[in-house]
């Protein structure tokens, strides 16, 4: 069945074609609940998605097209825009490859061209492997920097999400004793507002903000580091200043259980693992008898991006690509946390 035009355009670009991007771009796409909130396409090869089709049983046919304005929105067929970049003799399920990594990034960059020419509303991305983009030339710490540069952003950070727990970071794809020296009043202030403002892109009207510290006990007022009293707390008074509601620095052991809890609507962590370490707890669930994931939630929110841009947050999974295995909660909860997004931008909240 088609649908109005009036719902959101929406391109999904398929990932690295040794990983379990295509499959689970088609097993999302199998889902009828998608295609009544938007109009996806698959930015990808079509003969790896009709290989990820057979392997993963799923009910869809591909039309592959050379031109999104040749996609026709039906429930049940998938529209491909297909780069025609993979030769399948080259890449297999599961291996890291120059080859697979210049076809996915050439996917992540066509999508940002067409949504920065304003032919889509927003961008979902597969996962990629950096090892293989890098192999291919491509050298990027991830997808964040690739969208950063093509969109021209500067003040850019990521956020997880998983029901309620939102987090957006202040540094990422980092040493540790980077990520450290990064933690600046300037840099907390920036991510403090990303935060603030997409909360209300997320429908909520006045959001409460926690920031967390950097150190054990936020600091305990300087007994375990100094960052809290000269970077953090200065930051969080410049956010207070412009009408935001920042709350802390909390102590980052309690902060995420606060935060799940309702104390706050979404959360600043400093630095990668602080952040990721509770959405995936609480979000990945894994069969202790087989070990692969009964549940894989969250999705991924570049901000500060003149486009929308949401992902699957998790990796290639390249141990289970190619079984029929993998886990698509994740890939159908990012197209609809694009759909949100964008409706929240055109409503102006």
């Amino acid at each position: 069945m088609s649908h109005a035009n009036k719902t959101p355009r929406i391109l999904i670009t398929m990932g690295d074609p040794a990983g379990i991007g295509p499959e689970i771009c088609v097993k999302a796409l199998a889902d009828r609940d998608v295609y009544g909130v938007c109009r996806p396409v698959v930015v990808g090869d079509a003969a790896v998605l009709q290989r990820a089709v057979e392997t993963a049983g799923a009910r869809v046919v591909l039309k592959p097209i050379g031109d999104i304005s040749h996609a026709v929105f039906e429930t049940g067929n998938v529209d491909v825009l297909d780069l025609k970049n993979v030769d399948l003799a080259l890449v297999e399920w599961g291996k890291v490859s120059a080859a697979a990594g210049k076809a996915a990034f050439e996917y992540v960059r066509a999508g940002v061209e067409l949504a920065m020419s304003g032919a889509a509303d927003a961008i979902v991305t597969g996962p990629i492997n950096k090892e293989a983009i890098n192999m291919a030339g491509y050298h990027y710490a991830g997808h964040t920097e690739i969208l950063a540069e093509f969109t021209g952003s500067r003040d850019y950070a990521m956020m997880l999400v998983d029901g309620g727990l939102r987090v957006v970071h202040t540094s990422t794809h980092v040493s540790l004793r980077e990520a450290c020296d990064r933690v600046k009043r300037g840099r907390v202030l920036i991510v403090i507002q990303l935060a603030h403002q997409a909360a209300k892109d997320l429908g909520i009207a006045c959001p409460r903000v926690g920031v967390a510290g950097l150190n054990p006990h936020a600091g305990e007022g300087g007994l375990f580091g100094t960052e809290e009293i000269e970077e953090i707390i200065p930051a969080i008074d410049d956010a207070r200043a412009l009408g935001i509601d920042a709350v802390g620095p909390v102590p980052p052991d309690s902060l995420f259980a606060k935060a799940r809890g309702g104390h706050f609507d979404i959360v600043v962590a400093m630095y990668h693992d602080q952040g990721h370490i509770p959405i995936k707890t609480v979000g990945f669930e894994l069969d202790e008898a087989t070990g692969l994931a009964k549940a894989v939630r969250g999705v991924n929110v570049t901000l500060g991006l003149p486009i929308v841009r949401t992902s699957v947050d998790h990796g290639t999974a390249f141990e289970i690509a190619g079984t029929g295995k993998a886990n698509h909660e994740s890939m159908k909860e990012a197209v609809l946390m694009a759909v949100c997004l964008v409706q929240g931008r055109l409503s102006g909240r």
